[in-house]
């Protein structure tokens, strides 16, 4: 069965992203570092984010900025339900919202949107249908 490209590009590449960051923090939370794990997977993994995002939709059809906005919006709402219970739920980490998650949940949104525009920059938008 083959996904809808735009199920792809919010459900799917978003719930991959997210996966990936949290298996960083598993990672990284049995370390001396747990401490600053939120700061560091940002550091680490907005560029991360950025350049996989600008592969995956570059060599496609453009879309509108209100396309990427909602694919931003989908990764948000991704990142926090996920969060919520795989971690905060999951963990019982009453103190998991910091400056950093929302730090991080901000970047989810503005990643695709800063992409998306960049690209529209650069070619035509493709009309729908």
């Amino acid at each position: 069965m083959i996904m809808h490209p735009v199920l792809k590009d919010t459900a799917g590449l978003g719930t991959v992203l997210w996966l990936i960051g949290y298996l960083a923090s598993m990672v990284l939370y049995f370390t001396p570092l747990s401490g600053t794990m939120g700061w560091i997977l940002t550091a680490v993994f907005t560029p991360f984010t950025l350049l996989v995002t600008w592969w995956w939709f570059v060599k496609r059809e453009r879309h509108s900025l209100h396309y990427f906005a909602g694919v931003g919006i989908a990764w948000m709402v991704i990142a926090v339900v996920l969060d919520y219970l795989f971690i905060v739920r999951l963990f019982n980490a009453t103190t998991y919202y910091a400056p950093d998650v929302f730090l991080y949940y901000t970047l989810v949104f503005l990643i695709p949107v800063g992409v998306g525009w960049y690209l529209n920059r650069a070619g035509p938008v493709a009309q729908p249908g």
